[in-house]
């Protein structure tokens, strides 16, 4: 059982209903979100990533950065998001520590990143929500197998810069 997207689905017992509605006026339902979802897992698991390893991402939120969120909660892979700010310098400092499998990051900053990868693939996702990674879940099935995860399982692992004030 993968205990968390378990009870995400739960709560969405509406699929028709909103999940995201962009400013702009695009609006997405549960249905779209555990759609993407699953295509999106598939691509993880395609780049190799499994239950409990670390998928870095570093992109601008956008529909596509929640969709992948909800793939790698399906995947069992961990998620970590890092600010966009943050200098190649700063990034390689995260990765090293982090160790992800993949790394997410926006196309403009494709080949710093290929740079510092330390042997994590690495995929592109833009503010639109386009990139390598889109057009590989654009052309996948949105069937996906959940990983299996228990309730101590993490989902995620946030760095702080200290400024929360």
């Amino acid at each position: 059982m993968n205990h968390l997207y378990v009870l995400i689905r739960q709560r969405a017992s509406d699929e028709s209903a909103p999940f995201l509605i962009e400013p702009g006026g695009a609006c997405y339902s549960y249905g779209d979100a555990f759609s993407w979802a699953g295509r999106y897992a598939n691509v993880l698991r395609a780049a190799g990533v499994k239950g409990g390893d670390r998928v870095a991402v570093q992109v601008e939120k956008s529909p596509a950065m929640l969709f992948l969120y909800l793939a790698c909660v399906r995947a069992g892979a961990i998620f970590l998001p890092l600010n966009t700010a943050y200098t190649l310098t700063e990034l390689e400092y995260f990765i090293g520590d982090a160790e992800p499998s993949l790394i997410v990051c926006d196309p403009s900053k494709l080949d710093g990143v290929r740079g510092i990868a330390k042997g994590a693939a690495v995929e592109t996702l833009d503010k639109a929500g386009k990139g390598l990674l889109f057009d590989k879940a654009q052309a996948g099935s949105a069937d996906f197998e959940n990983a299996e995860r228990g309730p101590d399982d993490l989902a995620e692992i946030m760095y702080t810069s200290g400024t929360t004030g």
